[in-house]
């Protein structure tokens, strides 16, 4: 008798673990510890970099940056609850019923067929570059803020600034391999229904799934992951709203 596989569970963020489910990919757990995995990623420029900002006298800041308080902290709020709106709000990866009626009829009857995942594709970049945007605008001001406290806290900042430099450009290589990891999603998903559909029109039954669900599921994945990748991103915002905190 033959046994299904069984996939390795993952571990790790949100973020992850999605994609993994998501993907028809069967990853190893990495025999690595993550400080070896760093220096993978890590040249000897910033290894000077990230020396330099541990072990120097960090540079003077200007007076006119202003210093941490409620307003920061509702900013950070606010900038995050509008790009989760924008998420859960867009019309791109809105559901049927979300998108009228008009639209669920389309679908049952076969306009699913033509449905392309390039315009998918368009707005989870478009989606991307704005977190990118806003996260980098606020780790940048909340840096400034720490680097204009006591001298602990500016090597703090130096320290990720330096981290910032070395590991972004990984970093954002790496998440814009994402829409094409769930350009594969949206195939597997339209193939299964078609298939679905198919055996049930061949045996004479009434298929188990409306024609058109497939695109349902896709839509409700994508803003998953979205949201997953935004807590991502967001952490380098919480680790310094942390770090202001304690002064």
């Amino acid at each position: 008798m033959l046994q299904a596989h069984q996939r390795t569970s993952v571990r790790g963020p949100t973020f992850i673990r999605l994609l993994a489910r998501l993907t028809d990919v069967d990853v190893s757990p990495s025999r690595q510890s993550l400080s070896d995995r760093l220096g993978q990623w890590l040249d000897w420029t910033h290894a000077v970099a990230l020396s330099t900002s541990l072990d120097g006298k960090p540079s003077e800041v200007a007076s006119d940056v202003p210093t941490f308080g409620s307003a920061e902290e509702s900013e950070c709020a606010r900038v995050r609850t509008s790009l989760v709106s924008t998420i859960a709000g867009d019309r791109t990866f809105a559901t049927a019923r979300q998108r009228g009626a008009e639209h669920a009829l389309a679908a049952e009857e076969g306009a699913n067929e033509a449905v392309d995942y390039s315009v998918f594709r368009q707005r989870y970049l478009a989606i991307q570059r704005s977190m990118q945007a806003a996260t980098g605008n606020l780790r940048g001001r909340l840096r400034d803020m720490l680097a204009q406290s006591t001298a602990d806290m500016a090597r703090l900042a130096a320290l990720d600034a330096a981290m910032e430099r070395a590991l972004s450009p990984r970093e954002q290589t790496l998440l814009a391999h994402v829409p094409a990891l769930l350009g594969d999603h949206f195939e597997r998903l339209r193939q299964a229904e078609q298939k679905a559909l198919a055996d049930a029109q061949v045996s004479e039954d009434t298929p188990a799934i409306a024609p058109g669900a497939w695109l349902d599921v896709f839509r409700q994945d994508v803003q998953s992951v979205l949201l997953a990748e935004l807590d991502v991103r967001f952490h380098p915002v919480e680790g310094l709203l942390a770090a202001l905190r304690t002064n």
